[in-house]
């Protein structure tokens, strides 16, 4: 089956292991002898319910989630959250520490502005976003509520090489594009949430990981929907969940267990970034404008530093089965997203390509 299939470098929805689907596919009208598909379950229903148990636990042990935490499971997409998080925190002292380092984390440092007074913690627009602020460049409020940041930035190729340190005021993380890949320590956040289309299933899951001692102090004027309490005291079921992305989920962490789990996956992924890295910088036709330090392991982004030449490489990438190497449209160039199910082989034949092409041309 598999040998028809593209090198699908998107920055997301973005690949899924083959084995994964394969699996999938064969569950996909009878799931395990009950006679239907996950698709087609109610979602109150035994068979569900421990599909929904068994991923929320397995997903507990492998990013060695406290028990002081709640896994919530949610819809929405992680733009979603960059309301639901002030709504629900920002009422302790009406202010909140925002880090902007790229499109995302801008468009939550936006939202956020709606609902308190919020400072700009820090920004690296001032460099195009080539490079992630350091510790003592961040210019903390003592009375923030909480601390925000994105993780990494899959359209400027940054990635946060450190966990901020807050004087004690909860941290705010979207992990959306490198949860799972790398060891997290969950105690340092307040909440870490991540759309699932990335590293962990299909587009309609998203993850959310909130101490549960934050819940509870919502403004007035929340949404049902958006109230981590109302979530957290229904175990995500107060609508139907996204119930098929949960079962995926489940499948995508069992492959994620087969491979060393978070620290086998970490030492694949960090290996095929490297190695993309080292070719780009070798080569006499692109460069990256990401800052070593500040590079992301997720997302590659690189140029010529010529439109034609760009899309001249785009094109012929496409004719030798590749996809989806165009970068984002607000910076140009291209962008190689490597999460955790592109494989080893993937990286090594772009490779190839990137130094046949530096060469003929």
């Amino acid at each position: 089956m598999g040998n028809e299939r593209v090198y699908n470098f998107s920055a997301g929805p973005s690949m899924l292991p083959l084995e994964v689907l394969e699996r999938a596919g064969a569950e996909i009208t009878n799931y395990q002898g009950s006679g239907m598909s996950v698709m087609e379950m109610s979602h109150r229903s035994k068979v569900f319910v421990k599909i929904f148990e068994d991923t929320k636990a397995k997903l507990r042990r492998l990013m060695n989630v406290p028990e002081e935490y709640e896994i919530l499971f949610l819809q929405g997409g992680a733009s979603t959250q960059f309301s639901m998080a002030p709504l629900n925190l920002i009422g302790k002292t009406g202010k909140a520490d925002y880090a902007v380092t790229g499109n995302f984390s801008n468009i939550a440092y936006k939202e956020a502005q709606k609902y308190g007074q919020i400072n700009l913690a820090a920004s690296s627009a001032d460099r195009n976003h080539t490079y992630i602020p350091q510790q003592d460049q961040l210019k903390l409020d003592p009375e923030a509520s909480y601390f925000y940041y994105c993780a990494n930035n899959t359209i400027y190729g940054t990635e946060w090489p450190y966990v901020p340190e807050t004087n004690g005021v909860p941290i705010v993380c979207d992990m959306s594009s490198d949860i799972l890949s790398r060891p997290v320590d969950v105690s340092k956040y307040g909440i870490i949430f991540a759309g699932a289309q990335k590293n962990m299933a299909p587009a309609g899951l998203t993850v959310v990981i909130i101490r549960k001692e934050l819940a509870g102090h919502e403004l007035p004027y929340t949404p049902l929907m958006m109230n981590y309490k109302t979530m957290i005291d229904k175990d995500s079921m107060y609508n139907t969940p996204p119930c098929w992305c949960i079962y995926m989920l489940g499948l995508v962490l069992d492959w994620l267990e087969s491979k060393g789990g978070i620290p086998g996956m970490e030492a694949i992924k960090h290996a095929k970034a490297q190695m993309l890295y080292d070719v780009i910088d070798s080569s006499r036709l692109f460069t990256c404008a990401v800052e070593p330090g500040s590079r992301s392991d997720m997302n590659v982004v690189f140029r010529t530093g010529n439109d034609e030449l760009d899309a001249k490489f785009v094109k012929e990438s496409v004719e030798a089965g590749f996809t989806n190497l165009k970068g984002h449209r607000s910076v140009g160039g291209m962008r190689a997203s490597i999460y955790n199910a592109m494989p080893t082989e993937g990286v090594e034949k772009l490779c190839d390509f990137i130094k046949a092409f530096d060469k003929n041309n």
